[in-house]
C-alpha cells in the first residue's frame, strides 16, 4: 500500500522556521514527481512546490520563493520542505503529493496524498 506521511508541522512565530518531512512507503518514489500543497481554512488547496528527485525539475510558488526550499533523501524515500521567514499567511495544512507522470500545479491530478500536517504562524 502506497503511503505518504508528513510530519514536522507545528506552531511558529512570524519570521521563524519549520521543516516539514514527507516519507514515502509502499514503493520507491524516485521515479515519481513530488509536490507540496497547502490549504488554509475556507480556501482552495494551493500549490507550493513541485519537483523531481534529480533536481532538474523544481518549481516554487511565487508566494514562497526565496523563503522555502526543497530537499530530498532518496535513500530514505523522504522529501523535505524547509520553511524560513514564515508569515501568518503561511498558516495552513500542508500536504505532500506524488504522481508518476505529472509535475504541475493542479492538485486534482496528483495520485497519492499524505494526510497533511498543520502549520500555524503567529504574528
Amino acid at each position: 500500500q502506497v503511503q505518504l506521511l508528513e510530519s514536522g508541522g507545528g506552531l511558529a512565530q512570524a519570521g521563524g522556521s519549520l521543516t516539514l518531512s514527507c516519507a514515502g512507503s509502499g514503493r520507491t518514489f524516485s521515479n515519481y514527481y513530488m509536490a507540496w500543497f497547502r490549504q488554509a481554512p475556507g480556501k482552495e488547496r494551493e500549490f507550493v512546490a513541485a519537483f523531481n528527485w534529480s533536481g532538474d525539475i523544481e518549481v516554487l510558488a511565487d508566494s514562497v520563493k526565496g523563503r522555502f526550499t526543497i530537499s530530498r533523501d532518496s535513500a530514505e524515500n523522504t522529501v523535505y520542505l524547509q520553511m524560513n521567514s514564515l508569515k501568518p499567511e503561511d498558516t495552513a495544512v500542508y500536504y505532500c503529493a506524488a504522481d508518476p507522470g505529472y509535475s504541475g500545479q493542479n492538485y486534482a491530478i496528483y495520485e497519492y496524498w499524505g494526510q497533511g500536517t498543520q502549520v500555524t504562524v503567529s504574528s
